[in-house]
């Protein structure tokens, strides 16, 4: 009898646990349920309304005609889309590797114990949370050749004055060197948050067996980044991938079409010349190349056994 009642005892006990445990469920998703609805929404329904606007020639005014996969068929024949992916190959290839090495060159320095360091972590910080348009249209100001700062400063040292934006030579390397400005602050407030996580035992021990500061940033905090690493090439790469805010304050994918990047050269086609539906498929295009990057690092993460994701 006695065994019986506890038995049902530890059954009842359960059950309102369990009971416990949904009501809290219900009641969390009571509240994130909306915003998960709108936010769910507003992704999955203009990229599946995209993907039909992609088989489909239109111009936002008439009624859109189905020609199927030939919008996708027409990709690898676009003079104009293999030079915009070039730019941006480039400009991926300049602003991701210097963005890192930058990034964590000012998060060592930032480690430091030196006298207002608040300060100074907040003025890294500043230009990204900054609003890119706003950079973009400083930046035009800046690198102006007539009467910008840049040229200015160039005239003062006796050095020649250059055309920048205006230079299809020089533009692109412009317009990375303005994005390093805006985004290099989040590498290395990334990077700092991973240097503070460090275990000091290791450097304690590196330290008593003799190693110096570079053996010691080499063997010791390098390896222990790797996952950091990993996670700002990725983050990095997708931004440049995107980046469009500043050439449109900036170039507008001029001079000669020579700062044109996927991104921009999906704006032209849809909003300049109206072709929406080959807009999105060039839109599709990057979306795939971007989604393949992303599962490459992933699986690699994984498979390294670093947890950067």
């Amino acid at each position: 009898m006695t065994l019986t009642f506890a038995v049902s005892g530890r059954t009842v006990a359960k059950r309102q646990a369990s009971g416990r445990a949904v009501r809290r469920t219900l009641t969390g998703w009571a509240f994130a349920g909306p915003a998960t609805l709108v936010v769910v929404g507003l992704s999955l329904f203009p990229a599946v309304w995209a993907f039909f606007i992609s088989r489909t020639k239109w111009n936002g005014i008439a009624d859109p005609q189905d020609i199927g996969w030939r919008n996708y068929e027409r990709l690898a024949q676009d003079p104009d889309l293999a030079a915009a992916a070039q730019h941006t190959l480039v400009l991926t290839a300049l602003f991701v590797p210097a963005s890192i090495a930058l990034g964590l060159l000012i998060a060592i320095a930032l480690n430091q114990r030196i006298r207002l360091i608040g300060f100074y972590r907040t003025c890294i910080f500043v230009p990204y949370v900054a609003s890119a348009a706003a950079t973009g249209i400083l930046a035009g100001y800046v690198f102006n050749p007539q009467f910008g700062v840049a040229n200015d400063a160039l005239r003062r040292l006796g050095l020649p004055t250059q055309q920048f934006l205006e230079n299809p030579r020089q533009a692109l390397l412009v317009v990375c060197v303005i994005a390093l400005w805006g985004e290099v602050g989040f590498t290395t407030v990334v990077y700092l948050a991973a240097l503070q996580d460090v275990p000091r035992e290791l450097v304690e021990a590196a330290t008593m067996d003799g190693a110096g500061r570079w053996r010691i940033l080499l063997s010791v905090t390098l390896p222990q980044l790797r996952p950091v690493t990993l996670f700002t090439t990725v983050w990095q790469t997708i931004t440049a991938l995107q980046l469009f805010d500043l050439i449109y304050t900036t170039t507008r994918g001029g001079p000669m079409n020579s700062t044109q990047t996927v991104v921009y050269y999906i704006y032209e086609l849809a909003f300049q010349t109206r072709r929406l539906g080959y807009g999105a498929a060039v839109a599709y295009l990057l979306f795939a190349v971007t989604l393949l990057l992303t599962a490459l690092a992933i699986w690699r993460s994984r498979r390294s056994g670093e947890e950067a994701f």
